[in-house]
């Protein structure tokens, strides 16, 4: 077991135990309900291809996916007994346990970072010296808190007075960039960036700032539950074994970027993801679960944390104290065997 908090720790002894003694205990295909936090698309490729390759079927799964949505928070749904793990960023699950939902990360696929800003040069934005006077579009529903975060290390008051910026609540898509509604939008480096370039812009013309580049390192789509449930050994058992399985599926679709993006595809039942650019979002998927084999980097947990309370205030209420056991390496130590 890794060196953790004595919460985290704690937790994890006792989760040892809970799953040596579930050991051999497990029944044909266990019923878990993942609960995404987007709509269907490569950022989850890792559980459709699981499905879709039978890598949960091996682990005696049955897996049902649910896509989420604007109006769709995974912390609320978990809560509310909609689900049974749910896949989110760390600043939203470290808000929800602060706030009464014990949310506890047991993996973390995503070791890059894909949350990204993108500003137009021809409405005077080069570098974060020209933000002041600026409107920037920021995603909400918990997708807030790297933002101001952000802002807090550049000195920069987000409440629209002299001297700092003004905050575009931005829908999930480009259009306040491309009508100039916003000098500078939130994108992801596998999404919507290449939807602005798809919509005509070089690189040239824009000015890209990457979070991570910017000092504000926050650990996006990692696998939370309740933590209240681990002291079940059969739940904790079909944990190990959806993770096993859903890391199977992440190296498979980084090797297979290709098939990867045609299984997405085919799981869409909107029909309104497009092979092209399900392609194109694999390849940078790629790129950020390259390096993890789902176990949790406690230094990027901590650099997560620490720029969350470097920022808190009313307008980033992310986490006002540093968390307690809210991951575990239980799960992922037993998994990864």
């Amino acid at each position: 077991m890794r060196l953790m908090g004595m919460a985290t720790l704690g937790l994890g002894l006792g989760l040892g135990l809970a799953l040596g003694l579930a050991a051999g205990t497990a029944s044909a295909q266990d019923s878990i309900r993942l609960q995404l936090k987007w709509v269907t698309q490569a950022q989850f490729a890792g559980y459709y291809v699981a499905e879709a390759k039978g890598f949960y079927d091996e682990e005696n799964l049955d897996v049902t996916i649910l896509p989420g949505g604007p109006d769709i928070a995974p912390e609320q749904v978990i809560a509310g007994g909609g689900a049974d793990v749910i896949t989110t960023w760390m600043p939203a699950a470290l808000a929800a346990r602060e706030r009464g939902v014990p949310l506890v990360n047991i993996a973390q696929p995503f070791k890059g970072q894909g949350l990204s800003f993108v500003c137009r040069k021809d409405l005077g934005v080069d570098g974060v010296e020209d933000f002041p006077g600026q409107t920037l579009g920021v995603w909400f529903f918990g997708n807030e808190y790297p933002f101001y975060a952000w802002m807090a290390s550049l000195g920069l008051a987000t409440d629209g007075s002299a001297g700092g910026v003004n905050v575009l609540k931005q829908n999930f898509d480009v259009e306040a960039l491309l009508n100039g509604e916003a000098a500078c939008i939130s994108v992801m480096t596998y999404n919507e960036y290449g939807q602005v370039l798809d919509a005509g812009y070089t690189p040239d013309q824009l000015a890209f700032f990457s979070y991570a580049d910017q000092g504000v390192k926050v650990l996006e789509d990692g696998l939370y539950v309740m933590e209240d449930r681990l002291a079940d050994p059969a739940f904790a058992d079909q944990m190990v074994r959806f993770v096993r399985a859903s890391m199977k599926g992440w190296k498979y679709a980084e090797a297979n970027p290709a098939e990867a993006a045609q299984i997405v595809v085919d799981a869409d039942q909107t029909g309104l993801q497009t092979l092209a650019h399900q392609t194109y979002m694999m390849g940078e998927i790629a790129k950020l679960t390259a390096g993890s084999n789902g176990a949790l980097d406690p230094a990027d947990y901590e650099a997560t944390v620490a720029a969350l309370l470097a920022a808190v205030s009313p307008e980033n209420p992310a986490i006002t104290k540093a968390p307690e056991g809210a991951w575990t390496h239980a799960i992922t130590d037993a998994a990864l065997q």
